[in-house]
């Protein structure tokens, strides 16, 4: 659910001055239908984690297979994976920073 915003009203009808007023980026607004993709994904991932971790362990004999390349593309020596939860916390973190 959107946050509520903060309404301000003007003190005996003046505008206040320009440089006051701050111009802020657009709201980034998510909807039902994207948080429940983004809920399904990532239970979908936690179960193919904990499968592949099942099977490293020997726990299940059938599950998920990690692909790994035999030839290496060398274009990405330097590619760092994206951490999703750190991701998210700064998200979080900056639209708290930015309701205050």
């Amino acid at each position: 659910s959107p946050a509520q915003k903060l309404v301000f009203n003007r003190v005996n009808g003046k505008r206040p001055p320009l440089l006051l007023q701050q111009i802020s980026a657009p709201e980034e607004c998510y909807t039902l239908a994207h948080e429940e993709n983004v809920r399904f994904v990532y239970e979908a991932w936690q179960q193919v984690e904990q499968q592949l971790d099942g099977s490293r362990s020997g726990d299940s004999a059938c599950g998920p297979v990690q692909y790994v390349e035999k030839t290496p593309n060398p274009g990405l020596n330097n590619f760092v994976p994206i951490d999703l939860e750190e991701w998210w916390a700064q998200q979080f973190l900056a639209k708290i920073e930015n309701c205050s």
